[in-house]
């Protein structure tokens, strides 16, 4: 199952995933019915395979995560959660369960997502977290690490429903936090379901996501039209979706990325080889941190 099908690196990671033979079906799991169909008449064709299966789902509404893993009519293997983005247009309003749009639209379903289908059985081996070489920040891009006091449940509240950040709230550097928080849940999770895989995977800088239209104009522009297309190829720090997808690939089949840990590019780097990043953020190994975000993310969660 792939969150975020219908488009970007959800879309690519169902085509070379069902390039592969072992693949049975892949369930696209979009909150969309016309894009989603659009998506899986598109995967038909290129792949020559009838393997795919839509499931509506929005993962910034636990009710509808819950919804349909209870119309889920089959285990499944694999899980790669990878919808997410910047918030939308607002990325710092409240939704009702008293998060930032942003937060939600990252991590609250996904954590819904993961719990019911351990509830009723329905995830045999892996699930897979994109998260982001944003969690131990890019010098070179002006990115910094999370910068907690504590990393208190109370902190980590604070930042989920955006009071941390006081009157300035900006996506970008939000965005920051609440994948770190959310990768420590995954390790928090590693621990206490040690039968299934936990990997967090960062896709890296990818070209041809959607995830910019969500930005501010300025920042859009500066982004899409400016940074992506021209500055980081000069620089070397972006590649093709393909690439990106083949991270989520990889991190699913193959054995050697380890439950618990975070795989992201070197130090400074967002593309190129993936390696385990608490060297760089021994944080991300703490436990009481990692269970102090997972208590903190079920704070919103009933």
């Amino acid at each position: 199952m792939i969150t975020g099908a219908n488009s970007g690196l959800g879309l690519e990671t169902a085509r070379q995933l069902a390039l592969l033979n072992e693949t049975e079906k892949i369930f696209l799991a979009c909150r969309n019915q016309s894009k989603a169909t659009a998506a899986k008449n598109e995967l038909e064709k290129e792949t020559q395979r009838n393997i795919f299966e839509i499931v509506l789902m929005d993962v910034s509404s636990p009710e509808s995560v819950r919804i349909a893993v209870q119309q889920l009519n089959e285990p499944i293997d694999a899980l790669i959660m990878n919808a997410g983005g910047t918030g939308g247009k607002t990325p710092n309003k409240l939704t009702k369960e008293g998060v930032t749009q942003l937060f939600a639209s990252n991590v609250i379903g996904h954590v819904v997502l993961v719990n019911e289908l351990i509830r009723y059985n329905k995830l045999n081996n892996v699930a897979l977290y994109a998260s982001s070489e944003a969690v131990r920040g890019v010098k070179k891009m002006g990115m910094k690490p999370p910068q907690l006091n504590t990393s208190s449940v109370n902190e980590f509240v604070s930042v989920f429903n955006g009071s941390f950040f006081g009157n300035k709230f900006d996506a970008m550097e939000a965005y920051g936090y609440i994948k770190y928080s959310a990768t420590l849940w995954m390790a928090s999770q590693a621990r206490k379901h040690p039968h299934i895989r936990f990997v967090s995977m960062s896709p890296g800088a990818t070209s041809g996501t959607a995830v910019m239209n969500d930005l501010p104009p300025v920042q859009k522009f500066l982004f899409k039209y400016v940074g992506f297309p021209v500055l980081m190829p000069l620089m070397g720090m972006v590649h093709k979706v393909e690439k990106g997808a083949k991270r989520y690939v990889n991190g699913i089949n193959d054995d050697s990325f380890k439950s618990g840990l975070f795989y992201a590019s070197k130090a400074n780097q967002v593309v190129g080889p993936v390696v385990e990043q608490s060297d760089l953020f021994p944080d991300l190994t703490n436990e009481l941190i990692q269970d102090n975000a997972y208590e903190a993310i079920h704070h919103f969660i009933n």
